[in-house]
């Protein structure tokens, strides 16, 4: 086998919103009290909803930019690649990286839809929700069938709401949802608690993937405001062992047979994490009372969990430590991470010390069976190989050319340059945050 015989699916991609993205699912008050999509004085883009202002943040959409230039600093559509937010130009981004299929979580509404959480007014919330969904699942994965895997949000404020919400994205063809992994964070109750017993139900019963972003739920911890950002970014991905080990404990997974995607959370982290899992259960269940049905803590993990990875040659070479089952690739487009266009690339180089059957089940086949998603119904398996889309992607002239949009640091204007903080990132959020409440009041 050779890197260009490689299908990959990513499980884990992000889209920035397009301005109209309600104009076809809405009409008449509806459309108008919609999230709005607007530009500030600067020429920086942002939405407000419900009295809320969400800029587009710089490490969300920085792909074909320079290294030189990231950063966080809000910034503009015509400061991005116009795959980031238009789907016909993405399809020619997937094709010049190689990649067959994606699975897109949102940015202005939040990765698990928190925004319509936030909102005062709920039953606005609901509507605006819906229509969300609609137009990812009807018009953005819609528009090419068998290139894109629909994940929908949930109104799980109102349990009712949400369980008609799954059965009629269901009836879409919609196969995975984005949940919070920890709705306290949303003043609703834990995962642990008979609330969600219906959702549960819902989700089972449709066979859906529910998908835990990390940094939706349990944020990700810095040190202080001292702290140099590096170390924030750093420990990203670990900082999903916390829900892991939460959801590791729910009972509904004794009751159903419940599929959950860690995205974006590495695998490197996990053979130590299942090992500690089973270590606290030996030493503890006489007097925690916790059970796993008569298997270890790492079994049941390993039944339940998929774990999503963009880059992490550690976590490969100890597939027998994990459910090599259980285990896909993620591109993370347009996020700093990817390694857009050179995925193909960077992935070969980590697996290809793999048995085929190992190399088709990581870059292919689990994220099919997980997401009870097959591309190959809508397009041949020949046309999706990372050499046919990348020759596809060289007939239309797409350019990976890096876009230069000037720097995008978090530092005073004429300061030196110096290691940014947690606590410059913290400064400059509650600038643009204040800016916000004036242009959103």
């Amino acid at each position: 086998m050779e890197m260009n015989d490689m299908v990959i699916i990513s499980v884990d991609d992000h889209i920035t919103e397009p301005p109209d993205m309600f104009d076809k699912h809405l009409s008449a008050e509806d459309l108008k009290t919609a999230p709005k999509f607007d530009t500030d004085e600067n020429g920086k883009s942002f939405w407000t909803y419900q009295g809320m202002y969400m800029p587009s943040v710089g490490l969300n959409a920085v792909v074909g930019r320079p290294l030189e230039e990231y950063g966080m600093e809000p910034n503009s559509l015509e400061e991005m690649r116009e795959g980031v937010y238009n789907v016909d130009a993405r399809i020619n981004d997937m094709n010049v990286n190689g990649v067959a299929a994606s699975l897109n979580f949102g940015t202005c509404v939040g990765f698990d839809g928190g925004r319509f959480h936030k909102a005062p007014d709920k039953a606005l919330s609901l509507k605006h929700l819906r229509a969300y969904n609609d137009w990812h699942i009807d018009e953005w994965c819609g528009a090419y069938p068998g290139r894109f895997i629909p994940c929908a949000i949930l109104p799980t404020w109102d349990m009712d709401a949400t369980v008609a919400e799954i059965k009629r994205i269901a009836a879409k063809g919609c196969t995975a949802v984005s949940l919070n992994e920890n709705p306290t964070k949303q003043e609703l109750p834990s995962v642990h608690n008979e609330y969600w017993n219906p959702m549960w139900k819902a989700i089972a019963e449709h066979d859906m993937t529910m998908c835990l972003h990390i940094g939706a739920g349990n944020p990700v911890p810095h040190a202080s405001m001292e702290t140099p950002i590096e170390a924030w970014i750093t420990t990203m991905p670990m900082s999903s062992a916390v829900g892991a080990a939460d959801w590791l404990h729910l009972s509904a997974l004794h009751e159903y047979n419940l599929k959950v995607a860690l995205s974006e959370a590495s695998i490197g982290w996990v053979p130590y994490f299942l090992e500690r899992a089973d270590f606290a259960h030996s030493r503890h269940k006489f007097w925690t009372h916790n059970h796993f049905s008569g298997m270890l803590p790492s079994e049941m993990f390993k039944k339940h969990f998929m774990l999503c990875f963009i880059d992490d040659a550690y976590g490969l070479k100890n597939l027998d430590e994990l459910n090599e089952d259980l285990i896909a690739y993620e591109c993370d487009y347009p996020h700093s991470d990817t390694l857009w266009p050179n995925c193909p690339d960077h992935l070969w180089g980590d697996i290809k010390h793999l048995k085929q059957q190992q190399i088709d089940k990581i870059t292919h086949l689990n994220a099919m069976n997980w997401f009870n998603f097959d591309p190959f119904k809508h397009i041949k398996k020949e046309n999706l190989t990372v050499g046919a889309l990348r020759a596809q992607a060289a007939k239309d002239g797409v350019d990976t050319t890096p876009k230069s949009c000037g720097g995008a640091s978090p530092l005073a204007k004429g300061e030196e340059p110096r290691r940014i903080t947690s606590g410059d990132l913290m400064r400059m959020f509650q600038h643009h945050g204040e800016q916000g409440k004036k242009i959103a009041g």
